[in-house]
């Protein structure tokens, strides 16, 4: 089973936002090469964060576990997410109460967009 392992240093997240970029309603994707190994090769770098201004801890966790959770599923399915990219997604407030079949059709797509 692939892992989800976060990004840990401000460099990595500096380099990675400034790569590839795909934006929505609901969410921002950030996309770069793998620079650095991960623990473990099955392993995949993503980190999920969320602004402040979202609003309390409650709302910005939910909108975080979402997130997190169609991850995975797409990555149970076969080349829907690159494993040789590192990737940061910031959580927009309208996440918060949209769906969850919307979000993984987007998501889906955003990642597709992110290969080419």
């Amino acid at each position: 089973m692939v892992k989800l392992e976060s990004l840990k240093k401000s460099n990595q997240f500096r380099k990675t936002l400034k790569e590839k970029k795909v934006h929505t309603d609901y969410f921002s994707i950030f996309a770069t090469k793998n620079f650095f190994k991960a623990r473990h090769k099955a392993n995949l770098l993503i980190s999920f964060v969320m602004k402040k201004k979202i609003g309390n801890a409650v709302k910005k966790n939910k909108i975080r576990r979402k997130l997190k959770a169609i991850v995975q599923k797409l990555l149970k399915k076969r080349g829907a997410i690159n494993k040789d990219y590192t990737y940061i997604v910031f959580g927009k407030s309208n996440a918060y109460a949209q769906k969850h079949d919307v979000l993984l059709l987007l998501m889906e797509k955003s990642f597709s967009k992110l290969k080419k």
